[in-house]
């Protein structure tokens, strides 16, 4: 059932237009995402946080008119390229 929904919401996302400049807004929207919550007190709002922003970057980067090689620079990505070069 999840995927059948996962499945309608691509579908919708890729029948509607984009716009100029997408990628770059849903890219500072994630890094906007992390900067916020980054310093909070809270373990949970940090991880929600880096949850979001990673996500909201990774969707900038492989999008249908994404960025290419943004994931590097998230606070996740570093480490992911770290683990599948070891």
């Amino acid at each position: 059932m999840a995927d059948n929904v996962l499945q309608e919401i691509k579908r919708a996302d890729d029948a509607r237009p984009g716009f100029p400049g997408e990628h770059w807004l849903v890219l500072a929207a994630g890094i906007g995402a992390w900067w916020l919550t980054r310093n909070h007190r809270s373990a949970v709002v940090r991880t929600l946080g880096m949850v979001a922003g990673t996500a909201l970057v990774g969707r900038a980067a492989s999008g249908r008119d994404g960025l290419s090689r943004v994931l590097r620079y998230t606070p996740v990505g570093g480490r992911i390229k770290r683990i599948a070069r070891a």
